[in-house]
């Protein structure tokens, strides 16, 4: 998952110790870089790096050259360094390659240079959404119309379905890590049945296919306070996937905060209610002119039974996670309670749409 902008400033964030973590590969690039720029070019300095907070797949952190004497002129890049493990969640290069597409197309920060396990990026002047901006009416229907346009965007590469797929892989890769133990903890061994018998709910079903980011929590988007435009980032999980599903994710994202004392606690007390649910999906369906009270009630069921499928893939990757990741965060737990609502929520949902 990604990073929300850190609030310390410079001083308060002991940049030594955090410039002294990252590879030297990367304070090479950023010397290279800064060689470039002529504004920071003379000054001879090496650039303050600070640590920013909530990434949970990879290290990432600020990196700024002060250029003038006002602290708020500073030149400020990204850097992010791979986190372990994360090759078994997604092809680097794939990812690599879509930065470079959105990159392109005006979606997202630019691409500034490469090191053997990280990269160097334009660092957004903007702010990083909280938790609890999700629950804003006015910045969820901005969300909404930006997912719109998001999900619209022509990619290159396969447009086939990846959730069922990256589902039975990192249910195989979870067995593989885990203990007997934790595989009957967990239930894996009747997971493969589970994920079929939910695929077959969506057989038949005359879906939307999109862009889909796959991760849309709230510190995977920016907004510019004075023009309220949004940018999403962070596109390591993005796939062509049911429109639905990227929708039941970021609902089910909005019961996390990652930036809490426990930030693997999830309060599914947030959840959206069912008219914060409706205005979403108005909002998303009219930016296309599509918003006909059926097209919302069929989009409405679909994202129900798609936060089914998000709590097993978020469910499985805390599982993998938990066993290749060094950063601070109880993935276990945080697994558990992914695994906890699916297993709540099954029978009710999935009951309720055969119902009707």
């Amino acid at each position: 998952m990604a990073p929300k902008e850190s609030e310390q400033s410079p001083a308060e964030a002991a940049p030594a110790p955090a410039e002294r973590s990252i590879p030297e590969e990367a304070r090479r690039l950023l010397r290279e870089l800064a060689v470039e720029w002529e504004d920071v070019a003379g000054c001879g300095r090496e650039p303050e790096v600070v640590p920013l907070k909530g990434a949970m797949t990879n290290e990432v952190y600020q990196a700024r050259w002060p250029t003038g004497g006002e602290e708020r002129e500073a030149r400020t890049v990204l850097v992010r360094v791979y986190g372990e493990g994360v090759e078994l969640f997604f092809d680097r290069e794939d990812e690599v390659r879509t930065f470079e597409c959105m990159s392109r197309h005006g979606h997202g920060p630019r691409l500034l240079g490469r090191f053997p396990n990280g990269r160097i990026e334009e660092f957004i002047h903007a702010r990083t959404l909280s938790a609890a901006d999700l629950r804003d009416p006015e910045i969820s229907a901005i969300i909404a119309s930006k997912l719109r346009e998001f999900h619209k965007l022509d990619m290159p590469g396969p447009k086939s379905v990846l959730i069922w797929k990256r589902l039975r892989n990192w249910l195989k890769t979870a067995k593989n890590l885990c203990s007997s133990n934790e595989a009957k903890e967990f239930c894996l061994d009747s997971m493969e049945e589970e994920i079929t018998a939910l695929e077959n709910e969506f057989s038949g079903e005359r879906e939307c296919i999109g862009f889909c980011h796959n991760d849309l929590q709230y510190g995977n988007i920016m907004i510019d306070e004075e023009t309220k435009l949004l940018t999403i980032i962070d596109y390591e999980y993005a796939s062509f996937n049911p429109v639905a599903y990227d929708i039941a994710n970021h609902f089910c994202e909005m019961a996390a905060d990652y930036h809490s004392e426990k930030p693997h606690v999830l309060d599914y007390t947030k959840y959206p209610d069912t008219h914060e649910r409706k205005q979403f999906v108005q909002t998303y369906l009219s930016s296309s002119g599509e918003e006909s009270d059926a097209e919302v009630e069929n989009l409405i069921k679909s994202i129900e039974k798609y936060t089914l499928a998000s709590h097993l893939v978020w469910g499985l990757w805390g599982i993998i996670s938990e066993h290749v990741n060094d950063i601070d965060f109880d993935y276990k737990e945080y697994a558990r309670q992914r695994f906890e609502q699916y297993w709540l929520k099954k029978t009710t949902i999935l009951t309720a749409q055969t119902a009707e």
